[in-house]
């Protein structure tokens, strides 16, 4: 782990990912402390107000103020972001090790399933599982984790494929520990730096697919605080109020963007061919 944490000091945009990252962690657990109203106390008479030294991001239609909202709103958003990505990796991960160490008619039905859903745009997958299943946090969960299972079971299926030929894998089946022994302790020990960095990139990937069906109406419902519901809510006034979707876009934007940056500098900290340098 030192050793991870000096190579991603290094990372100019990891280290700046990991900042952006942290700031928007403390927003969501200090949310209570730094908003400055709640984010449902509405304030009619102000309603749309544009942004100013008392209310420094402005009002929405109902005037409640959007800096709270966003600020609020950070904790559902991650938090769906997060949850999303651990359904993907809990459903997809298994499949992968399994299609990589057996092989044979294992890895081809399993490898048919991948390429059915990557048969469908990702964001399309999620919108057609939430309008079968419905609206919901865990739902949104669920559709953006399963849309994600594809590039998991075919990400973690190529790394097996490396490593099950490996001594080490050889010699734990010679000393006659069981197929499922050597699966989950020796490979996916190997696997999971990997997975670790994927999962960073898809965060943000998540993010924007929940934020997207909270867009369309199909993601949390208002009046919840969440990025891509307060985008929808705003587009009815994005010519005469554009502040009320310009806020919740950055959040989104920055988040994103701290994610990506993040995920590449794991991947160049992660990576097994720089140890020697």
């Amino acid at each position: 782990m030192a050793d991870i944490w000096k190579r991603l000091k290094k990372s100019k945009t990891g280290i700046t990912g990991l900042v952006i990252v942290v700031v928007f962690l403390l927003i969501a657990l200090l949310a209570p402390l730094i908003a400055p109203e709640g984010p449902y106390q509405t304030n009619i008479i102000s309603s749309l107000e544009t942004p100013s030294r008392e209310t420094l991001f402005g009002r929405d239609s109902q005037g409640r103020d959007i800096l709270s909202r966003v600020i609020y709103g950070s904790r559902l958003s991650l938090l769906i972001s997060l949850g999303s990505v651990l359904v993907g990796i809990f459903l997809a991960v298994p499949l992968g090790l399994f299609a990589g160490y057996f092989g044979g008619k294992v890895d081809t039905l399993i490898r048919s399933l991948a390429d059915l859903m990557l048969a469908f745009p990702p964001f399309l997958l999620a919108l057609s599982l939430i309008a079968v299943i419905g609206v919901g946090m865990q739902n949104v969960m669920l559709s953006v984790g399963i849309s994600t299972m594809p590039i998991y079971i075919r990400l973690v299926r190529s790394e097996v494929f490396k490593i099950k030929e490996q001594e080490y894998v050889e010699a734990a089946r010679a000393l006659g520990k069981n197929d499922i022994g050597i699966i989950f302790y020796h490979i996916l020990r190997n696997v999971f730096p990997i997975i670790i960095v994927q999962s960073t990139l898809y965060l943000g990937v998540a993010l924007l697919y929940s934020s997207g069906l909270g867009f369309l109406g199909l993601g949390i419902q208002p009046p919840l605080p969440e990025w891509g519901s307060m985008l929808g809510q705003g587009r009815t006034y994005i010519f005469s109020a554009p502040h009320l979707t310009f806020f919740p876009g950055l959040a989104i934007f920055l988040a994103i963007l701290g994610f990506n940056l993040l995920g590449d500098g794991l991947r160049d900290a992660l990576d097994p061919h720089l140890k020697g340098e």
